[in-house]
């Protein structure tokens, strides 16, 4: 089967542009969305041009121009969404423009019967349908991705869901501290007994599978879950790989979940409400892993064992 033609939207985000990266290596004709405001953003400009000079296509289009979603559409097979959390619900959008431009949808029924999923919409992270119990109010991040949900399979578009789990940008050379990206000098907080099993995925590694699964059929309508086995480690675990890379100890400090939690009502920052709200899913919770893939789902690295996943250990070097 021939290569897809992809359009990233959000392809000069965190992961979006390692999105665009994965799929012009994988040989995909790629296309990025590019909004007029793009033009303001000089490092955002000066992006989508490095990615023009590698072979990547821009589109011009807004997300508040419904005619020119559907025309952007209507290049590709593939649309992948890599929106910020910020923007979730303007996905609807793109699936409005996605039904009408009706040319993804009918990929499944040609007489080539090319079994590719048509969206992908932003998620990679925890599985926001296991998340109904969510704590207020970070469960609006959960909310509006099932919203987007029901609105694709409504529409019945062809689709896969990705969840990446935690990006190792944020969670593992800091050793899962909050209000840092770097590692700790002296001490760490830890998160109840911390042996509560966690996922860490490389970034890169993320775009790599969520490219993979576009032109597979076993992922079509289906959640791909990003579990090597390597990367799934518990706090203590990933302490201990931080300590035998610097030869440093660190005094553990350990946070008892309901210490962890009233932590939540100091001050009003709503930001850091949300955080301590996922952190207590991730961390206390084990909410990345306290479950078995049912049939509507795949694991990654069973789907394609060809990928080489960055270990913990090795993400961990680049901060010594």
């Amino acid at each position: 089967m021939e290569n897809s033609k992809v359009l990233v939207v959000g392809g000069t985000g965190y992961i979006g542009r390692r999105i665009v990266r994965a799929s012009l290596a994988h040989g995909h004709r790629t296309f990025i969305l590019m909004r007029p405001e793009i033009g303001l953003n000089i490092d955002k400009l000066q992006l989508l041009l490095s990615f023009k000079a590698q072979g990547a296509l821009l589109v011009e289009a807004s997300m508040e121009d419904h005619r020119s979603l559907v025309a952007a559409v209507k290049q590709v097979d593939v649309v992948v969404s890599a929106i910020s959390g910020r923007h979730f619900l303007l996905q609807i959008k793109l699936v409005e423009a996605i039904k009408e431009a009706g040319n993804i949808k009918l990929l499944k029924t040609t007489v080539t019967m090319k079994c590719r999923a048509a969206f992908l919409p932003s998620e990679f992270g925890i599985d926001p349908a296991r998340m109904g119990h969510a704590l207020e109010p970070g469960r609006i991040t959960f909310d509006e991705k099932m919203e987007i949900r029901r609105a694709i399979e409504e529409a019945s578009i062809p689709h896969t869901y990705v969840s990446a789990n935690c990006f190792a940008a944020f969670f593992v050379p800091n050793l899962s501290q909050m209000r840092t990206l770097l590692p700790p000098k002296e001490k760490v907080h830890v998160y109840g007994d911390g042996n509560v099993k966690v996922i860490f995925m490389d970034e890169d590694d993320v775009a790599t599978y969520t490219i993979k699964s576009i032109d597979d059929p076993r992922a079509l309508n289906k959640t791909i879950y990003l579990r090597p086995p390597e990367n799934i480690l518990s706090q203590n675990e990933l302490i201990a790989k931080w300590e035998k890379l610097s030869g440093e100890v660190l005094e553990r400090i350990p946070i008892p979940s309901d210490e962890f939690l009233a932590s939540m009502e100091e001050g009003t920052d709503i930001t850091n409400q949300m955080a301590v709200g996922h952190f207590h899913h991730i961390f206390y919770e084990g909410c990345s892993t306290n479950f078995d893939i049912g049939e509507d789902g795949e694991e990654a690295s069973l789907l394609y064992p060809e990928v080489r996943c960055t270990r913990m250990e090795d993400y961990m070097k680049r901060y010594l």
